[in-house]
């Protein structure tokens, strides 16, 4: 990174699980650097989900670093999820022609509910398998795979948590960390964000602001949805030990199958 920027930067690790991004700073300016983002960034900021792309340099060994404007904030709390703002900014990115037409020129095909249904069948090994309320959850799966047939398909970020909601000091509001992105249903997202945030008597309401109505084949759509990335979401945390994590998401699950 030094090489890049040259010595008069100083230059820090920004945290993160995959050790790839950092930040610059020199006389006042301050840069956020990731190595090896996917082209997506580009269209992300184009469309204003994400904090302004400065620059993409390609390193000698094949590298690509980009740096993005530094935007002071800090993120969102739980009960701020329920602003107007991040459902008007979910219902642009979902219908993002933009967006959607690039993660289909990176490859991406659409992630259809089957796969998920496999990978879990396939992926969760067998002392997760045992628990009694990842078994439940699987039948679950299993038994409403032909009720969540959907036609939308919209770029959905997979992780829509209040830590990844960014708003800055001049009061605008991102989406950041887009590296799990799919094409798919878009109760993919909607179901882990109200599920997780909003009272389920404000569901009309949130979605009103979105754009939708709720329904029945919606209601169903999203909690499977949210079942499968628990279920996931706690074999990811088995895997590496991260027992309190895991039973907390478990207790998660348990609720959320208990709703009629």
């Amino acid at each position: 990174m030094e090489h890049l920027l040259g010595q008069e930067w100083d230059i820090s690790p920004a945290g993160g699980a995959t050790g790839e991004a950092f930040i610059a700073e020199k006389d006042g300016q301050k840069l956020f650097l990731k190595r090896n983002s996917s082209p997506f960034l580009a269209v992300l900021s184009a469309e204003g989900i994400v904090p302004k792309l400065m620059w993409t340099k390609r390193l000698e060994n094949g590298d690509v670093i980009t740096a993005q404007h530094w935007m002071e904030g800090r993120e969102l709390s739980q009960q701020e999820m329920d602003n107007i703002r991040v459902a008007k900014l979910l219902q642009k990115i979902h219908q993002s022609d933009p967006l959607l037409s690039m993660l289909k020129r990176l490859g991406k095909s659409p992630l259809r509910p089957e796969s998920i249904l496999t990978d879990i069948e396939i992926g969760l090994s067998s002392d997760v398998t045992d628990i009694p309320i990842i078994k439940q959850a699987i039948h679950f799966l299993q038994n409403n795979l032909l009720l969540i047939e959907c036609d939308e398909e919209v770029v959905c970020h997979c992780d829509v948590n209040h830590n990844n909601w960014l708003m800055t000091e001049t009061d605008g509001l991102y989406l950041i960390d887009w590296d799990g992105a799919v094409i798919g249903d878009p109760a993919i997202d909607l179901g882990i964000l109200l599920y997780s945030y909003i009272p389920r008597e404000e569901w009309n309401q949130w979605l009103a602001r979105y754009g939708k109505k709720l329904d029945a084949g919606l209601e169903m759509r999203m909690k499977w949805h949210t079942v499968s990335q628990l279920v996931l979401s706690i074999q990811w945390h088995h895997r590496r030990s991260r027992y309190e994590e895991r039973d907390d998401l478990l207790q998660k699950l348990e609720a959320l199958l208990m709703i009629d």
